[in-house]
């Protein structure tokens, strides 16, 4: 699979089917082709499917490995205009679903849809303390840190420590929208949940709706935080995504 430089980036990512392009935004301590697995046969017959790794993930390679919401979605950007892009759907998971709507508010015009799936669209901190490497370490989660050495091991080249501090901070203070940028999120929405995700709640999706009244919001019965996953509720999930960008296209 091909990389492409970007600032000071060299950006991993998956490139298949044709079609629309779709860009596909990975959650925190994942990376692209981990995060949509379940989205990769349904979709490559219809859309062309990008799937880069973010900055200080995956296979993605940086000089400066520092990394919050806003750069990512700078980094997407110039990644789809490296790509000669100019529209493209965009779908969001966790993480991704923060970068996303930063993306879509930044760069309105590049953005034909958006969906996000387990972001509630506001910094909530609860959680990230115990992600720190610290935490991590007293409380023996030994076999989450050995999945982040290896999943992230050529974006941290060793340091995962930096890679989890990072992903912590950015944890607490975003996705992190103006007024004037939920205003320029125009463009149709579809905003996904499981019924028992830790981290998003039905009024979380009924705020953005708020925000973004074009907004379409789902809470997937019986779901956590990723029901678009195979372990969860793939079928339908994508039955209704795919359905979605049909009624756009």
């Amino acid at each position: 699979m091909p990389y492409i430089k970007v600032r000071d980036c060299d950006i991993f990512y998956e490139d298949f089917g044709t079609g629309d392009p779709v860009l596909f935004l990975h959650s925190a301590y994942s990376r692209g082709i981990i995060a949509f697995c379940g989205q990769i046969q349904p979709f490559f017959h219809t859309y062309r499917c990008l799937m880069p790794d973010f900055r200080g993930h995956g296979r993605t390679r940086s000089v400066n490995k520092n990394w919050d919401t806003p750069t990512i979605a700078e980094d997407m950007a110039c990644f789809l205009q490296a790509l000669e892009i100019e529209k493209v759907h965009v779908i969001g998971y966790s993480l991704g679903g923060g970068v996303a709507l930063h993306l879509a508010s930044s760069y309105p015009w590049m953005v034909k849809s958006l969906i996000i799936i387990g972001c509630k669209g506001v910094a909530d901190p609860a959680g990230a303390d115990d992600y720190e490497p610290e935490a991590l370490i007293r409380n023996r989660q030994y076999d989450f840190i050995q999945r982040m050495k290896v999943q992230n091991m050529d974006a941290h080249e060793g340091d995962w420590q930096h890679f989890l501090r990072q992903s912590a901070q950015d944890w607490r203070k975003y996705p992190d929208l103006s007024d004037d940028d939920w205003s320029r999120l125009k463009m149709p929405m579809f905003c996904i949940a499981g019924e028992h995700d830790p981290f998003v709640s039905e009024q979380d999706l009924i705020n953005i709706q708020k925000r973004c009244p074009q907004a379409k919001t789902w809470i997937v019965q019986g779901c956590s935080h990723r029901p678009h996953m195979p372990t969860e509720n793939v079928k339908e999930v994508n039955a209704r995504m795919l359905n979605f960008l049909k009624s756009i296209s």
